[in-house]
C-alpha cells in the first residue's frame, strides 16, 4: 500500500508553534490545518478518550472529520509538562475541553500527551493519546522537592 502524503505544512517554528497551531485547527474545525501539524510517517498514532488506537494519516484524519461533523473542538491546552530532546519533546497536558449540554456549556477535562518529532519538515505531531479526565478540573499530583533552598 502505498504511503498516504499529508498536505505540504507551512508550519514553522518549535514544538510549542506547531502544538499551537494544533489546537487552533481543532478550535476551527479546520482539517488540512490539522493533519498539517502530523508527522509524514506511516506509523503516526492518534487515541482519542476512551477509543481504539488510530494508526496512520487516513485513519487519524478520518476520525477528526467525523468529529468536525458535529461541530469545533473547544479545547486549550493548559498546564503543560514538557521533556524535550535534541529531536523529540513530549507535552503532557490537561485539556481545558467545552461541552454543550443541554443545560448549557459545561468544561471537562482530558488528559493527553503530545509526542512531537524534529522532522525536514520542522516539528510534527507523531502521536496524540487522549485519556478520559474529570468533569471537575484535574488535580495534579507530583513530587515534592526533598530539599528546600
Amino acid at each position: 500500500m502505498p504511503k498516504s502524503r499529508l498536505v505540504a505544512a507551512s508550519l514553522e517554528g518549535d514544538a510549542d508553534e506547531v502544538e499551537s497551531a494544533f489546537y487552533d485547527a481543532l478550535q476551527n474545525a479546520d482539517i488540512e490545518r490539522l493533519m498539517a501539524c502530523w508527522a509524514d510517517e506511516d506509523d503516526i498514532v492518534c487515541i482519542h478518550p476512551g477509543g481504539p488506537r488510530v494508526v496512520g494519516a487516513t485513519a487519524i484524519r478520518a476520525t477528526f472529520e467525523a468529529m468536525f461533523a458535529n461541530g469545533s473542538i473547544r479545547a486549550w491546552p493548559e498546564r503543560v509538562r514538557k521533556v524535550q530532546g535534541l529531536g523529540s519533546c513530549v507535552h503532557n497536558v490537561l485539556e481545558k475541553v467545552e461541552v454543550l449540554t443541554p443545560q448549557g456549556p459545561r468544561v471537562a477535562w482530558v488528559i493527553a500527551t503530545n509526542v512531537w518529532l524534529r522532522t525536514a519538515q520542522g516539528w510534527r505531531l507523531a502521536a496524540h493519546h487522549a485519556s478520559p479526565g474529570t468533569a471537575s478540573e484535574i488535580q495534579e499530583v507530583s513530587d515534592a522537592p526533598s530539599v528546600l533552598h
